[in-house]
């Protein structure tokens, strides 16, 4: 025998097979498919978006599941985890993830399969759990109100000016002109408002006389603190 049928030996024989019975692979993969289907319902609940990805939240369970799967895998033979390794490095994702709370419920999704994998189902219980308070926690607290977007055409007019101007510092505790466009007969204004009068002002501005349109639009981006 050579060297290197030696080696070849003691490598392999340190890190024999390792059986695994057909009752812990499938009590494995259910729990890590009820965990999934746990986080499923997680996401359903808490994203709380007009376009609701279905498809996004049914591939959370399966890639728990299927997480799980390779994790047993590979601990049952050194050879099949070095190829799923190499397997697995030369995928690649092209969908991309715009809401990163999605990257929450994934990585929740991966984690818990891999936690599972290794047979240590109470810490992914745990971690479940205790992500599930979280996020509720954080979902509750209140964040400052997004500003609003007012948008005017009126006349082009130094009195028309003057009375918007006024009008917006009456009714707002913040605004902001973002863009005022100027044409030979009109003024388009584009304002950043903070009201609770919301209704008052638009009815004073569309009441008066120097003041062809009024519009009022809500902010949906991020909230500046």
């Amino acid at each position: 025998m050579s060297i290197k049928d030696v080696i070849k030996d003691s490598f392999l024989s340190g890190y024999s097979a390792t059986d695994f019975g057909t009752k812990m692979i499938i009590t494995t993969l259910a729990f890590s498919c009820l965990l999934g289907i746990y986080i499923f319902f997680c996401y359903r609940i808490m994203t709380r978006r007009t376009f609701y990805s279905k498809s996004f939240a049914s591939s959370l369970v399966a890639v728990c599941m299927i997480v799980s799967a390779i994790i047993l895998s590979m601990q049952a033979n050194v050879i099949v985890s070095l190829g799923m390794v190499g397997a697995l490095s030369i995928v690649r994702f092209r969908t991309a993830i715009k809401d990163p709370q999605d990257l929450v419920y994934m990585f929740w999704s991966i984690a818990a399969g891999i936690i599972c994998g290794v047979g240590l189902t109470e810490v992914a219980l745990l971690l479940s759990l205790g992500l599930t308070i979280v996020l509720f926690i954080l979902e509750k607290i209140p964040v400052s109100r997004a500003p609003k977007i007012l948008i005017i055409n009126s006349v082009n007019s130094k009195e028309a000016e003057d009375e918007i101007e006024d009008l917006i510092k009456k009714h707002t505790g913040y605004y902001k002109v973002k863009s005022k466009v100027l044409t030979e007969s009109a003024i388009d204004w584009a304002v950043e408002i903070r009201t609770s009068e919301d209704r008052t002002l638009t009815s004073e501005l569309s009441s008066s006389k120097n003041t062809v349109s009024v519009s009022l639009l809500d902010h949906d981006g991020e909230v500046n603190f």
